[in-house]
């Protein structure tokens, strides 16, 4: 049985919040919205960061044990955009903790981390050179 899409789904203590952080930072654009009738939180949210390229996330659930990050998480998401540098930059601008700053890694791409202001983990980068899987080994061992 053949896996067709895979969403990365956040939860996050201010959904609306994060809804504009990912707007400025990542120009995403908001598809939907489920409210909770009970309390008025978001219960789904659908942003589009570009054309097929989807980002899921909800306010917290403590009462389900739908909690976002307390601390550093075990998971980054891997964007690929244009231009890593301004991406970051905007990000840091509109709150995120820069976490390694855009530098040419070995792997042909220039990339950086960021954390955003709810706790996830961003690894941002664009491809700079095409390398083969034994060239990026072979530079890997000679860090």
């Amino acid at each position: 049985m053949p896996v067709h899409e895979a969403f990365p789904y956040l939860r996050v203590r201010d959904a609306r919040a994060a809804i504009t952080f990912y707007s400025l930072a990542f120009g995403a654009t908001e598809k939907f919205r489920l409210v909770d009738p009970a309390n008025g939180r978001l219960g789904h949210v659908e942003l589009e960061l570009s054309p097929g390229v989807m980002l899921m996330l909800s306010d917290e659930y403590p009462e389900m044990n739908l909690v976002g990050p307390q601390g550093p998480t075990g998971m980054s998401i891997h964007l690929h955009v244009d231009n890593c540098d301004a991406v970051i930059e905007r990000a840091v601008a509109g709150g995120a903790t820069l976490l390694r700053p855009p530098a040419d890694q070995f792997y042909g791409e220039r990339g950086g981390s960021i954390r955003d202001p709810f706790g996830h983990e961003w690894m941002i980068g664009h491809s700079i050179e095409e390398v083969s899987p034994e060239e990026m080994q072979r530079r890997w061992d000679g860090m």
